[in-house]
């Protein structure tokens, strides 16, 4: 079972926009994102973000390239603060490969508690854009299959 980790695409500042969408190269990275990943074969059965507009249109563009028949879920518990404690014990009992889009801090530690069984210190550099694959095997352990940030989808133009 494969739990991708996603932090949303740059977003617009507070003060420019309250809701905080996208920004169009937040967008960019993000589309970007979905079309390297769907070119891969990578696929997804789930997608869940927190319900927060740039962490939803994170979701979106990520599901029309590798969930395309998934339905969109929003889920409490994945907002930056938010104890990452519930959303570990859920993931443990997941089936389905799932895509679950939120926030800093949240994000890093819900990597590394998975991964150590501690939430710090961090295991993973999230930047806004950024995927992180975890594995879990038939003993529920969880591993780092990869990982993608944004720059590297840029590199040689």
């Amino acid at each position: 079972m494969k739990l991708y980790l996603v932090q949303h695409g740059e977003a617009a500042p507070k003060d420019v926009d309250p809701d905080r969408p996208l920004t169009s190269a937040g967008r960019a990275d993000v589309e970007a994102l979905a079309r390297f990943l769907e070119r891969q074969g990578v696929s997804a059965d789930r997608v869940v973000h927190s319900g927060k507009t740039r962490a939803r249109e994170t979701a979106e563009a990520l599901a029309r390239g590798i969930a395309p028949q998934a339905a969109i879920e929003t889920a409490a518990g994945l907002a930056p603060n938010d104890p990452v404690e519930p959303i570990a014990a859920e993931a443990q009992g997941m089936a389905e490969d799932t895509v679950l889009v939120g926030h800093l801090p949240f994000m890093a530690r819900l990597a590394s508690r998975l991964l150590t069984g501690r939430e710090e210190p961090a295991v993973a550099a999230f930047r806004p854009g950024s995927l992180l694959c975890l594995e879990r095997d038939e003993a529920g352990a969880w591993t780092v299959a990869w990982m993608i940030r944004p720059e590297l989808l840029h590199l040689g133009g």
